[in-house]
């Protein structure tokens, strides 16, 4: 009986232990961050409460639970197996906590280089590498964990030593192995640091446009303007050519095209685009054009060149002039319109034996056939 209440002082009072200093460190972010809302590190270290519970509670195990009943206690038996899995917790919640911790510190910075950068492309640039940075520090943590684990255990820890000696061959293997994944891994350092596609970028790939949603070490992610996701290997874009224009700004120009008749007013069209764009709200101002680029025998091609200073401002400007156009000139030019030409077809004859009978007639006669047989004398 002693043995069982001085194992449940010992769960219970680290236990209770753990919430004051988690609790404590809780009011004092808190505090911090409401004196310096400037700095966002305070309210994200803030998630760190769990995992900071886990590896309070399982170092406070660890340094009780022997000193409860020594040689009495109720689990003397499992005495072994209970402190290599109060081991194996302080590896893990330790593991959570620096990833937690890393992650805070890492977005309390980009939160604060956004507050002071203005430039759209660049932040898109650092929120990239942030992005992958912050998967390989959790990548190598949980990698490091792993490993602290599994030397916990006596037979792990034998093998360690006799795999240290073949590791040259395993890595060879494993290199060939898993060639597919490395190149992708590589290529994930190359897109974050060589700056060839960040999130929030508008691509097109495969003949699809949208904006890059996501970009790990392995895939990247882009959403198309029906809400598809699409998911592509990150070796995609460091061996195959492909459209990104946000590269170098977001600002861009699209063409509207309008099939017309000859007899269009073309300046008076070039008069009401400018009316137009003046009230159009998507249109970002840097420049318009109207001019006639084509011609053929039924009509003639009018271009609208427009600004604007993104792909989905764009997109409502092309289709917003596309509509004003066919609509002024369906109301106040009828005529311009592209009509179809039709003309009537040849005199031709009702009946089709009559045209028989005139093609007999006009036929050329052949010449009458000589009917004296080459080997008659002559008379």
């Amino acid at each position: 009986m002693e043995s069982v209440i001085r194992l449940a002082i010992s769960v219970g009072g680290s236990a209770l232990a753990a919430f004051v200093v988690c609790r404590s460190a809780d009011l004092l972010a808190r505090f911090a961050d409401a004196r310096h809302p400037e700095t966002p590190l305070w309210g994200l270290l803030r998630r760190c409460r769990t995992p900071l519970y886990v590896v309070v509670l399982a170092a406070l195990l660890r340094w009780t639970y022997p000193l409860a009943a020594p040689g009495r206690g109720l689990l003397d038996d499992h005495a072994e197996a209970v402190s290599r899995v109060l081991l194996l917790c302080l590896i893990g919640g330790g593991a959570w906590l620096t990833v937690r911790t890393v992650a805070a510190v890492v977005e309390s910075s980009y939160a604060r280089y956004a507050g002071r950068s203005r430039d759209a492309a660049r932040l898109r640039r650092v929120r990239t590498q942030v992005t992958l940075i912050m998967r390989v520090v959790s990548v190598a943590v949980g990698v490091l964990a792993a490993a602290a684990a599994l030397v916990t255990f006596p037979s792990f820890r034998t093998l360690g030593t006799s795999l240290l000696a073949s590791a040259g061959i395993i890595g060879i293997v494993a290199g060939v192995a898993a060639q597919s994944t490395l190149s992708n891994l590589f290529a994930g350092f190359q897109i974050a640091f060589g700056d060839m596609v960040r999130i929030g970028d508008t691509v097109v790939v495969d003949g699809e446009w949208g904006v890059v949603e996501e970009v790990t070490l392995t895939f990247l992610t882009v959403r198309t303007w029906d809400e598809r996701r699409v998911t592509l290997p990150v070796s995609y874009f460091t061996s195959r050519p492909f459209e990104n224009w946000s590269r170098g700004g977001a600002e861009m120009t699209g063409s509207v095209f309008v099939h017309c008749d000859h007899s269009t007013p073309v300046a008076l069209v070039r008069a009401h685009l400018q009316e137009f764009l003046a009230t159009c709200d998507t249109w970002d101002g840097r420049g318009w054009d109207l001019a006639v680029t084509d011609t053929s025998p039924t009509g003639i091609t009018v271009r609208a060149i427009v600004t604007a200073k993104d792909a989905d401002d764009l997109w409502a400007t092309r289709c917003a002039v596309r509509e004003e156009l066919v609509g002024w000139l369906a109301r106040e030019h009828p005529g311009a319109l592209p009509k179809v030409v039709t003309a009537p077809a040849a005199d031709a004859f009702d009946q089709p034996w009559e045209h028989a009978r005139t093609a007999r007639q006009r036929r050329p006669r052949r010449p009458a056939r000589n009917t004296v047989r080459p080997d008659t004398p002559p008379e």
